[in-house]
């Protein structure tokens, strides 16, 4: 309850967050514009956006157009989506290698054996959220099929069907040592450990763009191996690491990346992401 009392900022309508830009130095043209946007988009959302064009005391920079603020939020936008889009191969890339290592070396059902995974592995821990993931998707064809004809008892490739980024890294996590020199240097050229360390630093991301979070100025929690900082930049430098196809990710992402910095005239702050 005292936190409760000492809390005494009132919310304001839009015409209010409006006024409030414009007093502080925000050029709105077009209010129709603005109120469409502070409506669909939470104002304190986007004030993280428009923060990058403001100097002291709060005040805006002389000639900052609300326009300004929103192409920042579109190109942030359209940058995650674009991330996930390659993101996603890598993912499904990642349970395709793994499972089917998994599955050659010790068997369709080796998985559900403690003894395939290093002695740090919390097994139970991973038939319990195996058996959580069939329950949350049990409305999927495959898990169906799965209980009605076997009991609910799956081959390591159909389960990894229903394993997130971050279940996917702490299962090779949790392999064993050799098995996972063996898979990194196979499939990837790289020390297992950097593996490790590039799929932490993924689902980072991944968590990043799926939960909408800013990308602009926001460094990630930690700095990759092998990379000088925990920037966006950085951290794109680890999924080309682990795209399947490093000449698809010239071609496409990195033309994608062009294009959406030509579209949205952002040329002169990519620094905000590290380049």
């Amino acid at each position: 309850m005292s936190q409760q009392r000492s809390y005494n900022k009132t919310p304001s309508t839009i015409k209010q967050q409006i006024a409030l830009l414009r007093e502080r130095g925000c050029e709105i043209s077009d209010t129709e514009y603005a109120e469409r946007c502070l409506t669909n988009i939470n104002y304190y959302r986007l004030a993280h956006y428009f923060s990058p064009f403001k100097e002291s005391k709060g005040r805006y920079k002389k000639g900052t157009t609300f326009e300004d603020g929103m192409r920042l939020y579109e190109f942030d936008r359209q940058l995650r989506r674009l991330i996930l889009t390659f993101l996603e191969e890598i993912e499904i890339y990642f349970r395709a290698v793994v499972s089917n290592f998994h599955a050659m070396k010790y068997g369709a059902l080796g998985y559900l054996n403690a003894s395939t995974y290093d002695s740090r592995h919390n097994h139970a821990s991973l038939l319990s959220r195996i058996e959580r993931l069939m329950e949350l998707n049990e409305s999927e064809d495959f898990v169906k099929h799965h209980k009605n004809k076997y009991g609910g008892v799956m081959p390591v490739w159909a389960a990894m069907e229903l394993f997130s980024f971050g279940n996917i890294t702490y299962f090779y996590i949790d392999m064993k040592e050799a098995d996972q020199k063996e898979l990194s240097a196979k499939y990837f050229d790289l020390n297992y450990r950097v593996v490790e360390d590039h799929l932490l630093c993924l689902s980072d991301l991944r968590n990043a763009c799926a939960h909408y979070t800013r990308l602009y100025k926001n460094p990630f929690p930690m700095t990759p191996k092998g990379q000088p900082d925990s920037t966006l930049k950085s951290y794109l430098e680890v999924a080309k690491d682990l795209y399947p196809d490093k000449d698809k990710w010239e071609e496409e992402f990195d033309t994608a990346l062009a294009e959406l910095v030509r579209r949205y005239k952002m040329e002169g702050r990519m620094d905000g992401y590290g380049f």
